[in-house]
């Protein structure tokens, strides 16, 4: 058995099926990692979810912020943008199969036998592995649950933005959901700055990318998306950045875990 790990779809199949064939990936015996956002901006959303779904135990996905954000729209809870290409998901006979299966997918992954973890953003520096584990696991019971849409609507804003203030149940859900699935940046008191999608080198003086303040990367490796703008250059020897920007006309990657080789496969279009 093979794993792989691949970076943020959006909604490039070709791009996805091609890697696939690459690497010679078989899904009877290997596992497919993807490091959330596989929807949204890219030409073939629908198409990648089906895709996805017909993997069954051999795709194992970790929530984003957009995939996060088709929820909301599906539940009618916030609006589709056009530019995101979601509308052919929206009018799809099996539109409810699919954000079940899409609801059902957890924030963070662990690798097994081993102390490798996948989420879309990173990890928060304000927790430990243990924290991380038992928010999220708190976090996909909520999106799991009947009372989803509730949940969803609570999920937007910034605020908390520091772990120590988030004193409710509803507090404790936005933080663990934007940590997991939009940060990038911390202040120095490590609460989580929102604006800066920057590279380090062009961002302000004052905030740092979390896994510069981060110390449980010393013992654990992690794999994370989101962050288009790295193009994969990640200066920790445990990080493992898998966003390469395919829907923006660049590449999307793919890492076979092992022997860690790379795969990459040019964007076939351009939004």
């Amino acid at each position: 058995m093979a794993i792989y790990l691949v970076g943020d779809i959006q909604g490039c199949l070709q791009e996805l099926k091609s890697l696939l064939n690459q690497a010679d990936f078989c899904p009877e015996q290997d596992q497919l990692y993807l490091a959330g956002d596989v929807v949204a901006r890219g030409p073939q959303s629908l198409e990648t979810l089906r895709f996805l779904i017909s993997l069954g135990e051999s795709a194992k996905m970790v929530l984003g912020n957009h995939d996060l954000h088709l929820l909301a729209i599906a539940a009618g809870i916030k609006t589709a943008n056009p530019k995101d290409k979601l509308e052919p998901i929206l009018q799809a006979p099996d539109l409810q199969d699919l954000i079940q299966w899409l609801a059902g997918q957890p924030l963070l992954r662990q690798l097994p036998e081993e102390e490798t973890y996948i989420s879309h953003a990173g990890l928060s520096p304000q927790w430990s592995i243990k924290d991380a584990l038992v928010q999220a696991a708190s976090a996909s019971e909520k999106l799991k649950s009947s009372n989803r849409d509730t949940w969803l609507k609570q999920m937007y804003g910034n605020s908390p933005d520091n772990w120590h203030q988030a004193k409710t149940e509803v507090a404790k859900f936005r933080y663990t959901i934007n940590a997991f699935t939009r940060m990038r940046y911390c202040r120095e008191d490590l609460s989580l700055e929102f604006n800066c999608k920057e590279t380090p080198e062009h961002a302000p003086k004052d905030i740092f990318p979390w896994y510069q303040l981060n110390k449980q990367l010393d013992s654990a490796s992690w794999v994370f998306g989101h962050w288009a703008s790295l193009m994969g250059q990640c200066p920790h020897a445990n990080l493992y950045a898998l966003d390469t920007g395919c829907v923006w006309g660049n590449h999307l990657t793919l890492v076979r875990w092992h022997d860690k080789q790379v795969f990459t496969e040019q964007s076939h279009t351009h939004i």
